[in-house]
C-alpha cells in the first residue's frame, strides 16, 4: 500500500482524463489498496487559479474529492511552520507546502515536477 499526495496538476489531469498523466500514476491513484490525499493547499491553488481564470476545474472539489475516495489533507500549525522552514529550492508557496505535509505525515508526493525531489520528501512521477 501506497500513501501518495497528488499536487494540483495531477488532481486536475486525473479529474480531466488528461493523457499527461502516464498509465502507471493513473493505475496507483486508482487501486484501492493505495490510499490517495488532496491537500487543502491543492484546493486552495485551483480556485485562486479559476479566479484569475488560468485554469478550468469543477466548482466544488470538496465533493468531488469524497466521490473520488481520495483522503482530505488538513494544513495544520506544523505544516505552516514547516513549510516556513523549506530553503527556497522551489519558488511556489503551494508546492512548498506540498513538500512540508509530505515529510511531515510520511507521505509520497506524486507529481511532474521536477523541482519538488530537489527537497528531501519522496515522489513518484505522474507522467510515467
Amino acid at each position: 500500500m501506497k500513501r501518495i499526495l497528488i499536487d494540483t496538476h495531477v488532481l486536475l489531469w486525473w479529474l480531466a482524463d488528461d493523457p499527461r498523466l502516464g498509465n502507471e500514476a493513473r493505475n496507483l491513484i486508482g487501486a484501492a489498496a493505495n490510499s490517495v490525499y488532496i491537500s487543502a493547499v491543492t484546493t486552495w491553488e485551483i480556485t485562486i487559479k479559476q479566479g484569475i481564470g488560468k485554469v478550468t476545474a469543477p466548482d466544488d472539489l470538496d465533493t468531488i474529492v469524497d466521490q473520488e475516495g481520495f483522503e482530505k489533507l488538513p494544513i495544520s500549525l506544523y505544516h505552516g511552520q514547516q513549510a516556513g522552514r523549506l530553503p527556497l529550492l522551489h519558488r511556489d508557496p503551494f508546492d512548498r507546502m506540498l513538500v512540508a505535509q509530505a515529510k511531515a505525515e510520511g507521505l509520497t508526493v506524486m507529481t511532474a515536477d521536477r523541482q519538488i525531489a530537489c527537497y528531501d520528501v519522496h515522489t513518484l512521477d505522474a507522467s510515467r
